[in-house]
């Protein structure tokens, strides 16, 4: 069986409450082995920590999403940090700049993000990276990031500023459900990806790739956003699926642990 990491999914959302454990017999069952969590608030962090606890193959993060920047406590930072020392932690986010729906003001949201990079770099933990209508302030929060700051540009759909800044830095870009779509416009940028560097994820509960557009997402689902992946880059699904897992292991800092 094709093995896939679905490297960015939301578990913790209220969509998956009533049948979470048959999303994840669906997951085993697609060849989903590992996949991450990711966070959105402190509270959310929490709850993803403890789902990652209870299941072999899943790990999570912990941050304050841009949508959520402004309702933030003073400390949120201090206490993310508190929550990356945690085993289950394996990266900081989700953070930085959603210029789209603006719920949190910029200059918060600018803020939040550089301090979630200074973590990162100083706890040694890759970012994860919400980018969206706010290329240029993204890019400049790359330039002006600690050194040994690292992380990966998750749901990429454009912004060349951003991935350029990305690209010059050694970093990851994952793609989404969209890639699957007909008005997906970053296809090019997706070939420019080196084969060590691109990730692929469902950001489930959101997204889902076609054939089940308009449909709630989960991690099964990954295998779809593989084979439109490996289509535009003229790759196997095998392939694909092999690389992709493999550049998850090494970004998230994990062996071959235990799988789903």
């Amino acid at each position: 069986m094709i093995e896939l990491f679905d490297s960015h999914c939301h578990l913790t959302s209220t969509a998956f409450r009533d049948d979470r454990e048959a999303v994840l017999r669906r997951a085993r069952a697609a060849g989903v082995t590992r996949l991450v969590t990711i966070a959105s608030d402190l509270d959310d962090a929490r709850a993803a920590i403890e789902l990652a606890r209870s299941e072999p193959g899943i790990w999570s993060t912990a941050g304050v999403h841009p949508h959520e920047a402004g309702a933030a406590p003073a400390d949120a930072v201090a206490s993310v940090q508190a929550l990356c020392a945690e085993p289950e932690v394996v990266a900081v986010g989700e953070t930085g700049l959603d210029y789209h729906y603006d719920h949190s003001p910029r200059d918060v949201q600018r803020r939040l993000f550089a301090q979630h990079l200074a973590l990162g770099a100083d706890r040694d933990l890759p970012v994860v990276v919400h980018a969206r209508e706010a290329d240029i302030d993204i890019a400049a929060a790359l330039r002006d990031a600690p050194e040994g700051a690292r992380g990966v540009l998750h749901c990429f759909t454009g912004g060349d500023r951003a991935f350029e800044e990305a690209m010059a830095r050694d970093w990851y870009v994952s793609f989404s459900g969209i890639a699957s779509f007909k008005s997906f416009g970053a296809v090019e940028r997706l070939r420019e990806v080196p084969r060590e560097r691109i990730l692929v994820e469902t950001d489930s509960p959101y997204l889902a790739p076609v054939p089940m557009r308009g449909k709630r997402n989960e991690p099964a689902l990954v295998r779809f956003v593989a084979e439109a992946v490996a289509r535009h880059r003229g790759d196997s699904l095998e392939e694909l699926a092999r690389v992709t897992t493999d550049n998850a292991l090494r970004f998230y800092g994990l062996s071959r642990p235990d799988s789903l």
